[in-house]
C-alpha cells in the first residue's frame, strides 16, 4: 500500500504539478518585467537620453571606409560633415530634442508614476504632432540645400537616377552623391519625408477608459499573477500528501519537487539570456549574408544595446522568480529534517533495565499466629483407619515423630519460599500466602 501510494503521488507530482510550476514562473516573471516601471518608462527615457549621442556615432563612423564600404554611402556623410552640422544641432533647431527631453520624457514619467501607484489611472497620450512637425521643419530644407551645394554636378546617368528616385520610395543614401537640379532635388526629399509622415498616428493613447485599483497597475497585475501560483501548490501539496507517510516526508517530497520545477526554469533563463546577448554582440559580424547595406549593419551594432537592455530586463525577472522558488523549496526540505528529529525525540521508548539473574530475596511478612483447633475424638477416630496402623514408639530413639514432622514442614516451606522469589521481579514484592498443612493427629499414649 505505500509503495502504491509513493508511485501514485510521483505521477501526479511528475505530470501536473511540475509543467504547471514551470509554466507559470516564466508567464509570472515575463509579466511582471512587462508591466514593470523600469520597462516602461525607465528603459525608454534611457534611449531618449543617448539618442543624441548615438546619431553622432553613426554620423563619424558612417565616413570610415572600415565601416562603410559603399563609396556613395561614405560621400553623402563626409559633405553633410563639411557643413558644419551635427545631429545634436539639428535636433535641436527642429526642435526634436525639445520634445524628446521634455514632453516625451514626462509622459514617460508619468507613465511610471501611475505603473508604480504613485498617481491615479488615467488617460495618457503621447503626442506626436511635435514630431511630425520638426520633420517637416525648415531647417532640414536648408541642411539638405547646403549638402547639394558642395556637391559636383551630376551626368546624364545621374541625372535619370534622381528622376526615377522620386516615383519610387528609394533609400535616400542610394542616391548618386551629385548636384542635380536643386527642386528636384529637393522634390525627391520631400517626398521621402511625406511617405513616412503618412504612416504615423498624431497620438497614442494609453490607459484609454481603463480604471485599475488604487495600489498601482503593476502591482496588481503582479499580486493577481502571484495567484497563479496557487495552482501548482495545490497539485504539490496533493502529490506530496499522498506519497508521504509522515510530517518530515511530506516536506521532503514538497521541497524536492518546487526544487525540481524551480532549477530548470532558473536554468533556461540564465542560458537564455546569455544566448540572447552573444547573439547581439555577433549580430554586425554575420549580417553580411543577410543582403543589409553597410549603412544599416553599422545602426544595427550601435543599438545592440537597447534590444539586449531589454531582453536583459525580460529574463533577469525570470532569474530571480525561479532563484526565489528554489530558495522556498530548499527551505522546505531543510525543514524535514528537523520535523523528523522532534519526532525521534517525542517517540523513542525506554528501555527497561535489565533484571538481574538473581533476585534477593525479602524478608517475609511476620505472619500472625493462628490458633489450632484440637481435633475431637470423632475425628480421631474417622481419621484413624485411613492412617497406617501406628507403631510402638522406640524407647531407644531420641526424636519423636512429631519432631521430624516439623522438620520436614520446615524444609518444605523453605524451598516453596525460594521458588516463589525465583519467579520475577513483579511478583517478588508481594507476601507469599503459606500453604496451611494440617497438622498430624496426636499420639495416643499407651
Amino acid at each position: 500500500m505505500v509503495v502504491f501510494r509513493k508511485i501514485l503521488g510521483l505521477l501526479v507530482i511528475l505530470f501536473f504539478a511540475l509543467p504547471v510550476l514551470f509554466g507559470i514562473i516564466w508567464a509570472v516573471g515575463l509579466t511582471k518585467a512587462a508591466i514593470s516601471p523600469e520597462f516602461v518608462a525607465d528603459i525608454p527615457q534611457q534611449v531618449i537620453d543617448e539618442t543624441p549621442q548615438l546619431l553622432e556615432e553613426i554620423f563619424e563612423d558612417a565616413q570610415d571606409s572600415d565601416f562603410v564600404a559603399d563609396r556613395n554611402t561614405r560621400t553623402w556623410f563626409r559633405t553633410a560633415a563639411e557643413v558644419g552640422v551635427s545631429p545634436r544641432q539639428l535636433m535641436e533647431e527642429t526642435g526634436l530634442r525639445d520634445w524628446m527631453e521634455n514632453e516625451l520624457s514626462q509622459t514617460l514619467q508619468e507613465l511610471g508614476d501611475i505603473l508604480r501607484g504613485k498617481r491615479r489611472v488615467r488617460n495618457l497620450t503621447i503626442d506626436l504632432s511635435p514630431l511630425k512637425a520638426a520633420l517637416r521643419h525648415d531647417a532640414i530644407d536648408r541642411y539638405l540645400e547646403a549638402i547639394l551645394d558642395r556637391l559636383p554636378p551630376c551626368d546624364d546617368y545621374q541625372l535619370d537616377r534622381w528622376a526615377d528616385a522620386y516615383d519610387r520610395d528609394i533609400d535616400w543614401f542610394t542616391l548618386p552623391p551629385c548636384r542635380p537640379n536643386k527642386e528636384i532635388a529637393l522634390s525627391v526629399f520631400r517626398a521621402e519625408r511625406l511617405r513616412a509622415l503618412d504612416d504615423m498616428e498624431n497620438e497614442i493613447e494609453i490607459f484609454s477608459g481603463v480604471r485599475y485599483p488604487a495600489l498601482g497597475i503593476s502591482r496588481a497585475v503582479t499580486l493577481f499573477s502571484y495567484g497563479l501560483f496557487i495552482i501548482p501548490a495545490l497539485f504539490l501539496f496533493a502529490g506530496a500528501i499522498i506519497a508521504a507517510t509522515s510530517p518530515a516526508s511530506f516536506c521532503r517530497w514538497f521541497g524536492i519537487s518546487t526544487i525540481a520545477a524551480g532549477l530548470p526554469a532558473l536554468g533556461l533563463a540564465f542560458f537564455a539570456r546569455q544566448i540572447v546577448a552573444f547573439g547581439f554582440s555577433l549580430t554586425p559580424y554575420t549580417l553580411w549574408e543577410s543582403g543589409m547595406s553597410d549603412l544599416e549593419e553599422l545602426v544595427v551594432e550601435k543599438v545592440a544595446w537597447i534590444p539586449q537592455l531589454v531582453i536583459g530586463h525580460l529574463f533577469t525577472e525570470v532569474v530571480a522568480l525561479a532563484g526565489t522558488i528554489c530558495i522556498i523549496g530548499l527551505v522546505i526540505f531543510a525543514l524535514s529534517f528537523v520535523l523528523r528529529n522532534e519526532r525521534r525525540t517525542r517517540t523513542r521508548p525506554q528501555k527497561p533495565a535489565p533484571a538481574s539473574p538473581v533476585a534477593t530475596p525479602s524478608a517475609p511478612a511476620a505472619v500472625e499466629p493462628q490458633e489450632t483447633e484440637e481435633p475431637t475424638a470423632a475425628a480421631s477416630e474417622a481419621a484413624e483407619p485411613e492412617s497406617a496402623p501406628a507403631e510402638a514408639p522406640d524407647p531407644d530413639q531420641p526424636v519423636s515423630e512429631s519432631s521430624e514432622i516439623q522438620a520436614d514442614r520446615s524444609r518444605t516451606a523453605r524451598a516453596e519460599e525460594s521458588m516463589t522469589y525465583e519467579a520475577g521481579d513483579e511478583d517478588a514484592d508481594e507476601p507469599v500466602e503459606m500453604e496451611k498443612v494440617p497438622l498430624p493427629p496426636p499420639e495416643e499414649e499407651d
